[in-house]
C-alpha cells in the first residue's frame, strides 16, 4: 500500500472512530437514572433550562468529557509505551504512576482531608504521580538502560501499592477504609467540573509530549542502535514519555480512581486497521480508548449492582477489568504460541 493510500484510510479510520466516540457522548448524556430521549439531551444541553438542563449540564456533560478524555489518555499512553517498548503487552501501570496516584488520593480520603469527590483529591494524586516519576528518573538516571527503567518503575509500583495497603489498614474509622476500597474501584459518579478542570491541564501536557514522539516509535521498532543511527535521542524520548505517561494517567487516576486496560486494548483494536506502524496507531489508539471508556460508562448506568437499589452503579473499573482480563490472557497465549513457534 503506497503512503496516498495509507494516509486516506487512516483519515477514513479516525473519522469512524470520530463519529463513534460523538455518537456515545450523546447517548452518556441521555443515560441514567432518568433516561433523555436524544432531543431532550441535545436541549438540554444546548439551552439549559429546566431540569433536563441541569441535568444534562451539572451532572452528565462533566462525567462524559471525563471518560472521553480519560479514555484517550489511556489509549495513547498504551499505545506510546507499546511502541517505545516494542512489547505489545505494555500498559501505563508499568512505570507505577497510577499506583502512586492512589496513595495520594487514598491519603486525602482516609485522614478527613477531603471527601472521595472533593477538588484536593485529583491534586494529592497528581502529586503522587509525579513524585513517582521524579524518583524513578533519579534512581535510573538520565542514561540508564530501558531494563533498569523498567526494574525501577516496578519497584515504584510494589512500594506504592503497598502504601495503599498500609493507608487501608491504619484508616481512623472503618468507614473511611470503606470509602477509600470503593474509590479504588474506579468510578466517574458525581464528578464535576471541577474534576475536569484540574485535570485537562495535566491531560493536554501529556498528549503533546507523547504526540510528539510519533515517529520517534517507528524507528525503535527498527531496534534502539539502528534508532539511534537515524538520530534519534533515545535517553529523551525514553523520559518524554515516561513523564507523559505519569502525567496523564497520574491525573485520570486521581479523578476516576483504579480503571484499567483500557492502555491495553486499544491499541490492539485498531491495529488490525493500520498495522503495527506505532506512528499510525496513536490517534486511532487514543479515539478507541475514549470510545472504550465511554461506552463502559454507559453501561455501568445501565446495569445496576443491585437488582433491589436501582441508585447503585457497578464500578468502572470492574467492567473494564472484566473485559480486560479476558483480553489480556489471550495476548499472553497468543505471544506464547508465536514463540513456540518460532523456536520450533
Amino acid at each position: 500500500m503506497n503512503s496516498n493510500a495509507r494516509t486516506g484510510s487512516d483519515l477514513r479510520l479516525v473519522a469512524a472512530l470520530a463519529a463513534i466516540v460523538v455518537a456515545l457522548a450523546v447517548v452518556s448524556l441521555m443515560s441514567g437514572a432518568a433516561n433523555l430521549t436524544p432531543r431532550q439531551a441535545l436541549a438540554g444541553l444546548f439551552n439549559g433550562q429546566g431540569a433536563e438542563g441541569i441535568i444534562v449540564r451539572e451532572i452528565r456533560l462533566p462525567r462524559t468529557l471525563l471518560a472521553v478524555l480519560i479514555g484517550a489518555t489511556f489509549g495513547l499512553a498504551g499505545a506510546a509505551l507499546q511502541g517505545l517498548l516494542r512489547n505489545p503487552l505494555a500498559e501505563p501501570a508499568l512505570f507505577g504512576a497510577p499506583q502512586a496516584a492512589s496513595v495520594g488520593a487514598a491519603g486525602m480520603i482516609a485522614y478527613g482531608l477531603a471527601g472521595a469527590t472533593s477538588f484536593a483529591v485529583p491534586l494529592a494524586g497528581i502529586a503522587g504521580a509525579l513524585l513517582s516519576v521524579g524518583g524513578l528518573v533519579a534512581i535510573a538516571g538520565r542514561r540508564a538502560s530501558l531494563t533498569v527503567t523498567l526494574l525501577a518503575g516496578l519497584a515504584f509500583a510494589s512500594f506504592a501499592g503497598a502504601g495503599t495497603a498500609l493507608i487501608l489498614n491504619l484508616a481512623p474509622t472503618p468507614y473511611a477504609a470503606l470509602e477509600i476500597a470503593f474509590w479504588l474501584l474506579g468510578s466517574l459518579e458525581d464528578r464535576s467540573f471541577d474534576h475536569l478542570m484540574i485535570a485537562v491541564p495535566f491531560f493536554i501536557a501529556s498528549w503533546i509530549l507523547l504526540g510528539l514522539n510519533a515517529r520517534s516509535y517507528r524507528a525503535l521498532t527498527l531496534g534502539e542502535d539502528a534508532a539511534a543511527s537515524l538520530g534519534v535521542d533515545l535517553n529523551r524520548i525514553r523520559m518524554m514519555v515516561v513523564i507523559g505517561v505519569a502525567l496523564g494517567v497520574g491525573a485520570a487516576v486521581a479523578v476516576a480512581g483504579s480503571i484499567g486496560f483500557i492502555g491495553l486494548v486499544a491499541p490492539h483494536l485498531v491495529r488490525r486497521w493500520v498495522g503495527s506502524d506505532p506512528a499510525r496507531v496513536c490517534l486511532p489508539a487514543a479515539l478507541m480508548g475514549a470510545a472504550l471508556l465511554t461506552a463502559a460508562d454507559i453501561a455501568v448506568r445501565l446495569i445496576p449492582a443491585n437488582p433491589n437499589a436501582t441508585s447503585i452503579e457497578l464500578k468502572l473499573g470492574v467492567v473494564t477489568a472484566l473485559i480486560g482480563v479476558p483480553f489480556f490472557l489471550a495476548m499472553i497465549f497468543r505471544e506464547r504460541r508465536l514463540l513456540e513457534g518460532s523456536a520450533s
